[in-house]
């Protein structure tokens, strides 16, 4: 999609997902982070979980936005099998690397699952999607997916056990990464970009696919289809989540509906504002949206990086946050709010220099 057709609140809207999902990775003090800034420690859902569904939502709409005149060859295939590829392989590559010798993890202590591995493979799955299958079609697949889901989740027995949404071993998602991941997980008994739930997953992007073919379409009340649709979705994700709990770990098919409901509201008045009475804001969020996956991924290795480092009996990250930012007159909770806040400040001033001097990473 050439640069002047871009939708502005689309790039807005992945511009301000980068900054919170920087923000809330990187807290000065892991135990001193305001609620809001954390995960729900199982079910229910905090603003911190909105997070990584917008970013997959947003992968959606650039599908539409860069599929919406390709043909379905072996050239089209191939450049999303290299993308795929390259996202995961960044993904594994955050999970395993060590900056002190041997440079790499145990094979046993590598994580296999991730966001950028998540990316990797629902982009994998639902660009294809897109490129044969027009909305309707879409939206009929992401109900049956959502369904089947729910029908494995919570009916269908595990080793001849009544399944649960609880953490448990009889979980069904758990069950599985259990038996293919084995280790290779993000705690010792599940993951939460784990294999199972990658499936409602694809369907929180191609939510955002259908939205984005919207926003490219022709000439309708674009902002009350997006808030009608917003609204619909909040309703009955609230409203499934008494029977199928809403829950971020295991990607619940009320988890994606109730997400798709904010991101479908929140980019209703993005774009209501910035594309419809043309009153662009925040620039320095479409700027740092441009090199989103790149950001996230600097952010990441860096961080790994100053967590790594070790300074008396602490470690770089731990020395400058002590250091700078740490006073008796400061609750610790704002001092390690401030240490994030500095940090998304830094990435969106390099998102900044990086669009100005026209380099785009396109992973």
């Amino acid at each position: 999609m050439a640069r002047q057709e871009r939708v502005i609140s689309v790039d807005l809207l992945r511009g301000l997902t980068i900054a919170a999902m920087i923000l809330v990775n990187n807290p000065g003090d892991w135990g001193n982070v305001y609620a809001p800034f954390l995960h729900a420690p199982w079910h229910g859902y905090t603003p911190t979980d909105l997070i990584f569904p917008f970013f997959l939502f947003l992968v959606g709409c650039s599908i539409a936005f860069a599929y919406r005149n390709r043909q379905p060859d072996w050239d089209t295939y191939r450049k999303i099998l290299v993308r795929s590829a390259k996202l995961i392989a960044l993904g594994l590559f955050l999970g395993a690397f060590l900056i002190y010798p041997p440079f790499v993890k145990a094979w046993s202590e590598i994580r296999f699952p991730g966001v950028l591995q998540r990316i990797g493979l629902v982009f994998l799955i639902a660009a294809p999607l897109a490129l044969h299958l027009r909305s309707a079609a879409l939206i009929t697949l992401s109900v049956l997916l959502l369904l089947g889901y729910w029908v494995l989740m919570g009916f269908v027995p595990v080793e001849g056990v009544l399944p649960t949404y609880e953490r448990d071993p009889y979980n069904w998602a758990m069950y599985v990464d259990k038996m293919v991941l084995g280790s290779h997980t993000y705690k010792e008994d599940y993951d939460p970009e784990g294999l199972l739930s990658t499936i409602p997953s694809v369907v929180t992007c191609l939510i955002g696919v259908v939205t984005g073919r919207l926003l490219i379409g022709p000439r309708v009340d674009k902002v009350k289809r997006m808030l009608l649709a917003g609204t619909v979705l909040l309703v009955l994700g609230h409203a499934w989540g008494y029977v199928f709990p809403i829950n971020k770990a295991l990607w619940t098919s009320s988890f994606v509906l109730v997400t798709g409901g904010w991101a479908l509201v929140l980019l209703a008045a993005i774009y209501y504002t910035t594309d419809v009475r043309h009153k662009v804001w925040g620039r320095v969020f479409i700027y740092a949206g441009a090199n989103a996956l790149i950001l996230y991924f600097f952010s990441s290795f860096f961080a790994k990086i100053f967590g790594s480092i070790a300074v008396g009996d602490t470690s770089l990250h731990g020395y400058l946050y002590q250091q700078v930012f740490v006073h008796d007159f400061l609750p610790a909770k704002l001092s390690s709010l401030l240490y994030a806040s500095v940090l998304v400040l830094f990435y969106l001033a390099v998102g900044v220099v990086l669009y100005r001097k026209k380099i785009f990473f396109r992973v």
